[in-house]
């Protein structure tokens, strides 16, 4: 009940202190964002891999990208899992606490962007707790509620292949956390124009 109160004098890590202030100001880009986990349950599970560009005036912007391998060494020996997946990627590889400290700064007060993006957000906000922060205070828009609104359906939702498939946005053999977030950033522009976001 008194949560909040805990709150007030909380000695949060300098990377969340300065998130914190980026607030000040309206944001002027989206980050398309996608997480891999190891399950659906935030409070059990775990992310694998982060994927995110910038979205800037109608364009993913390359070359501001995101891309980690998080070293969950610990989650998946705990759970008799392979690591075969974390030895064998070429991506960039970092224990969650330096990952989620290089999320936070890369995605600054940005809109986020994914599908279903609410799950994505609550892992992230699992993870960042395992750290002392707060929860994220970024907006979010999430494709799926976006096409369903344009297209005016309620009793249902679309898988991120579905979308694709609706729009002709290939997939690649490699499927990845960035694979995702960068077909989710071409659904996002798609929708985006039809619905007159700016």
């Amino acid at each position: 009940m008194l949560d909040w109160l805990k709150n007030i004098n909380k000695d949060y890590p300098e990377f969340w202190k300065e998130y914190l202030t980026k607030f000040e100001t309206k944001p002027n880009r989206f980050v398309v964002l996608s997480t891999e986990t190891s399950g659906l349950n935030p409070n059990k599970d775990v992310i694998l891999s982060l994927g995110a560009f910038s979205v800037i005036d109608d364009s993913i912007v390359i070359k501001e990208n995101f891309e980690t391998v998080l070293l969950q060494y610990k989650y998946l020996q705990d759970n008799g899992l392979s690591n075969e997946f974390i030895i064998e990627s070429k991506m960039v590889k970092m224990p969650e606490p330096q990952a989620l400290e290089a999320l936070v700064n890369f995605i600054g007060n940005s809109i986020l962007v994914g599908h279903h993006i609410n799950f994505d957000i609550e892992m992230l906000n699992a993870a960042l707790e395992r750290l002392d922060c707060g929860r994220l205070k970024n907006e979010a828009l999430d494709v799926d509620v976006m096409y369903r609104k344009l297209t005016d359906i309620n009793d249902k939702q679309f898988s991120l292949d579905d979308l694709c498939e609706i729009y002709k946005i290939q997939k690649s053999d490699r499927s990845s956390s960035s694979e995702d977030a960068y077909r989710i950033g071409l659904l996002f522009l798609k929708l985006k124009s039809r619905l007159g976001i700016k």
